[in-house]
């Protein structure tokens, strides 16, 4: 059986298909935020209607989304490492480009949603944890380009075909590093002063997003997002959006149910919110 994720099939177990499947069908009925209504805080209400909910068009959507048409038709397949937890390798097999693209790069809504967040927010150091072909990578650096990108890839063939759509694109605010999360994120925080941006899209496992999360806090402050991926793709992933919720330096947070997002603000008020996208 076979379930959708971020609007694309993908196999998994059929226990969760069930559990996912019937997530998603009471968050699209009984998502409690839509188009501002009940919302309260103007911070959420104005991020809602002009950022989440906005459908204007840039110019790098298209060249983005062309890029994207054309791997969906490619025959090229390559060997794809998966390192699990970002340190022992799980499995290595030969996947096609097509299929990469179609089950595992963020698709057009949420990738311009991305796009959308880091223009609303003008951050000037991102972060990624998780690379695959690039496509998010690509949303994230695009708004500006005096902006750094730091996007941490375990796959050695899948971060030299990023790197490859980064130059196509005409990308060039990007710092790519092939190695496991747990190798290249701590080198990455400590050159950096502040992460204005993060977007956790690796291993979606409970103890891994926690540890990630944690490390990442200690360069935040009250302006910077943390953006997490499948935040209900299992118990997991849920176990961990909960705690990260919790967390006393987490003020607001909002459910897209495919995206988590985070804000620390600390002149707002404590409040969690899902909202229906």
């Amino acid at each position: 059986m076979q379930v959708f994720r971020n609007n694309f099939f993908i196999n998994t177990p059929t226990l969760m298909n069930f559990r996912f499947a019937w997530k998603y069908l009471l968050y699209k009925l009984f998502a409690m935020h839509r188009r501002g209504h009940g919302i309260h805080s103007p911070f959420v209400y104005d991020l809602l209607t002009n950022v989440i909910e906005n459908d204007n068009q840039y110019y790098i959507f298209a060249d983005i989304e062309n890029l994207r048409n054309q791997l969906l038709r490619s025959k090229q397949k390559m060997i794809v490492s998966d390192l699990g937890a970002g340190s022992a390798l799980k499995n290595t097999r030969e996947r096609s480009i097509k299929k990469i693209v179609k089950h595992s790069a963020k698709n057009r809504k949420y990738g311009q949603l991305l796009f959308r967040l880091v223009h609303h927010f003008k951050p000037e150091i991102l972060l990624e944890l998780g690379t695959s072909l690039g496509f998010s990578s690509a949303y994230l650096a695009a708004p500006d380009k005096d902006s750094i990108l730091h996007t941490i890839e375990g796959c050695n063939n899948l971060a030299r075909y990023a790197m490859h759509n980064f130059s196509l694109l005409k990308l060039e605010n990007i710092k790519s590093y092939n190695a496991p999360f747990e190798e290249a994120l701590p080198k990455i925080l400590n050159k950096i002063k502040v992460l204005d941006f993060a977007f956790f899209d690796g291993n979606h496992r409970k103890e891994p997003t926690l540890n990630y999360f944690n490390q990442c806090l200690g360069k935040i402050n009250s302006n910077s997002v943390f953006i997490f991926d499948d935040i209900h793709w299992s118990a997991e992933m849920e176990e961990a959006w909960e705690e990260i919720k919790k967390h006393p330096q987490v003020v607001v947070t909002i459910d897209l149910f495919f995206l988590g997002l985070v804000f620390f603000r600390k002149e707002l008020s404590k409040q969690d919110f899902v909202i229906r996208f």
